[in-house]
């Protein structure tokens, strides 16, 4: 991850709770190596957190890079695809080398100087070969993946046909070789310095929330919010969720208008 604190100064008297453990892969990261961490719990907890990634891997002698829904399912990650093709089934079928990377946003660093502002971010490289998961394992792996994304739906929803079933392929990325690096904590603060102090210094974290939920056009007047619905924008963001009734009569409707009353 690019960083915006190259300052070799700050390296120095920078604090950080997080506290670097030997990593179990070979891999070092050179860049304020303090950072990395091993720590699985970190690691779980940032896959847990975000639900896009970014695939890479060379193809045809070029690089090549698209963002993807993931969920980790123990101590693998579950990616989906199409039958119909995808630089990602190539790479599994060729047994072909590849990086996922996941990246939090956790807030923005101010410090007194340009120089010295940064970003507080946990963000993960996993390396390995992608696997395609076997077909009598697919439908499992399915629920597996929508569990994440959306936990709760696979049970208020019809079952996937073997028609669907057959057009998708679950690949699968184990979680052996892995590189997470992270920061936290505020700005540099140097009574020394000689910066002007007067000036603000501090973070501004990133809070992320969902909206109200819109249903379709083809869902009827009087439908309640799901219990998958629910969970999602609970488990997102740690805050009450809107009342089923507050919700129940928003529709598709022309943007703006989708506001809770």
């Amino acid at each position: 991850m690019q960083e915006l604190d190259y300052s070799a100064n700050q390296c120095a008297r920078e604090t950080s709770s997080v506290t670097p453990t030997n990593a179990t892969s070979p891999r070092r990261i050179r860049r304020l190596p303090e950072r990395q961490t091993a720590d699985r719990i970190d690691l779980f907890a940032l896959l847990d957190d975000e639900l896009v990634g970014h695939l890479a891997a060379v193809v045809d002698g070029e690089p090549v890079v698209v963002p993807m829904g993931y969920a980790r399912d123990g101590e693998h990650l579950l990616l989906h695809g199409s039958t119909g093709g995808g630089f990602a089934l190539r790479a599994a079928d060729e047994r072909a080398t590849v990086a996922f990377a996941v990246t939090a946003l956790d807030g923005l660093v101010y410090a007194r100087s340009l120089f010295d502002s940064s970003m507080n971010y946990r963000s993960a490289v996993v390396y390995g070969v992608l696997e395609t998961v076997p077909a009598d394992e697919t439908d499992a792996a399915l629920i597996a993946l929508s569990e994440r994304l959306m936990p709760g739906r696979p049970a208020e929803v019809r079952g996937t046909t073997r028609k669907e079933t057959a057009a998708t392929r679950v690949l699968r990325l184990a979680l052996d070789d892995v590189v997470m690096k992270a920061r936290a904590g505020g700005a540099s603060e140097d009574p020394d310095d000689g910066e002007d102090h007067i000036a603000w210094a501090g973070v501004v974290p990133l809070v992320r929330s969902w909206g109200p939920p819109s249903a379709s056009a083809l869902t009827p007047a009087g439908t309640p919010i799901p219990d998958s619905v629910v969970a999602r924008m609970t488990r997102s963001t740690g805050e009450p969720t809107p009342t089923r009734k507050s919700v129940v009569a928003l529709r598709t409707r022309p943007p703006g208008e989708h506001r809770l009353h």
